[in-house]
């Protein structure tokens, strides 16, 4: 067992929510669901307590009631390979949520993610500061990352 796991508070969509979550991920699985027994403080038989994997990495989501959401202070940073990784994933958790800006997004649940290309920290640590300073530029411009925009501007190409 992992020693830290990201634990999510959910109003009533926990199972839901990890089923969408590992439908998007390869290497993703519902580990266990733990259920609302009679009289409990949430509706009997509802999950109460989902575990799942997404890409290997376990999470816990909690059905506990509105009292809490989620804010852009806590967001899942999800490293991709290429543009396409990047473009897919993008168009699945932002399925009914919404786009924000220099790759990050809310799902539909209302949780943070971050879809970044690994050429973004590769480009914004080449050794020139006048281009890592333009791939900056580029990257506070884009809502959805694009690798392509990245490498340009550190070309200096416009």
């Amino acid at each position: 067992m992992q020693k830290i796991t990201t634990y999510l508070w959910f109003d009533n969509q926990a199972e839901e929510a990890a089923e969408f979550y590992t439908s998007i991920f390869a290497d993703s699985r519902i580990l266990d669901v733990q259920r609302y027994p009679e009289g409990g403080p949430g509706p009997a038989g509802q999950a109460m307590m989902v575990s799942f994997e997404l890409a290997g990495q376990r999470f816990l989501a909690l059905n506990g009631g509105p009292q809490f959401t989620f804010t852009e202070a806590i967001s899942l940073y999800v490293d991709c390979a290429s543009q396409e990784e990047v473009d897919d994933l993008w168009a699945r958790l932002t399925d009914g949520g919404e786009e924000s800006q220099c790759g990050w997004l809310k799902d539909r649940y209302g949780l943070s993610w971050q879809i970044v290309p690994r050429a973004l920290p590769e480009l914004m640590s080449v050794p020139d500061p006048a281009a890592a300073q333009r791939v900056m530029q580029a990257m506070l411009g884009m809502r959805k990352i694009e690798i392509k925009g990245l490498e340009d501007a550190a070309k200096g190409v416009s």
